[in-house]
């Protein structure tokens, strides 16, 4: 039996935080991926900050027994859940505490405990939330005549994850905008004339095998007849063609994301937008 045959491994993975739980789902998930077969069973528990949260979060543990991950600043709540898991036999793993204690060493002050401290409304909380908004009113060609103010413009054709992506860029700050390449329609004309000192504009290209796959899997998920234009291989691979003459002509950077997850293009745009600001 080959690792692909052999049957998925189901378990149940509690994930406990006193904040939004996006450090917990993110680890979570990238030490899963390292697993052939694997299937987390996830238990969220968000915004866990007193005794009576913490009773219902235990419960749930010993209703489905697997392994605990968490990160709970207060002393009190966190040693319960560790006293608690102890005695269920339950392994539990404060996921952040190896991080904070080795920066503890290196700079020779302790940590504050503070509760949801990434999330503090300091600049940089308005700053993200401004390329947020600025993101979302530049969402697949909405509002072309103020992209000027973009740091980075995506173009590509339908299904090449524009908008998760910029979605992406703009929780690292960035304003980001896309436009969808669509068979017969121009692009709008001072897109085109966008010098260097303009928005960065990067072309996503794809291979059009790819492109169809994905697009075939997508109208199947709507019910749709998926021997349609939209994805028949001639039309595709004449729509690739275009649109990879497009970004030729213009000279513009672009990325493959054939292969490439969301997170994998977004780190390669960052990296280009470094490069272009002058920034190591």
């Amino acid at each position: 039996m080959t690792r692909s045959q052999r049957p998925s491994i189901y378990f149940n993975v509690h994930l406990v935080s006193d904040s939004t739980g996006e450090t917990l789902n993110a680890i979570q998930r990238a030490a899963c991926a390292q697993f052939e077969n694997v299937q987390p069973l996830e238990h969220n528990y968000y915004l866990v900050r007193s005794e009576r949260q913490l009773e219902r979060v235990m419960r749930e543990i010993e209703a489905a027994p697997g392994v605990v991950w968490y990160t709970i600043s207060d002393e009190a709540l966190r040693g319960r859940l560790e006293s608690f898991c102890r005695e269920k036999r339950v392994p539990t793993l404060p996921v952040l505490d190896a991080s904070i204690a080795m920066l503890s060493r290196h700079l020779g002050v302790s940590a504050n405990q503070k509760v949801a401290g990434q999330h503090a409304l300091d600049d940089d909380y308005f700053e993200r939330m401004e390329a947020i908004n600025f993101t979302l009113a530049h969402d697949d060609g909405q509002n072309v005549e103020s992209l000027t103010g973009a740091d980075v413009i995506l173009l590509g054709v339908s299904r090449t994850s524009k908008t998760p992506t910029c979605v992406y860029l703009a929780n690292r700050k960035v304003r980001a905008g896309n436009i969808p390449l669509v068979p017969g329609v121009p692009l709008p004309p001072h897109i085109e004339k966008m010098g260097d000192k303009g928005p960065m504009i990067v072309g996503l290209k794809i291979s059009a095998e790819r492109l169809v796959q994905i697009r075939r899997a997508r109208l199947i998920s709507l019910n749709q007849d998926e021997h349609t234009i939209y994805a028949d291989e001639d039309a595709v691979r004449d729509e690739v063609t275009q649109a990879n003459r497009l970004f030729q002509r213009n000279k513009w950077r672009t990325i493959d994301v054939s292969r490439r997850s969301v997170e994998e293009t977004a780190a390669a745009i960052l990296n280009l937008l470094n490069e272009r600001r002058g920034h190591p």
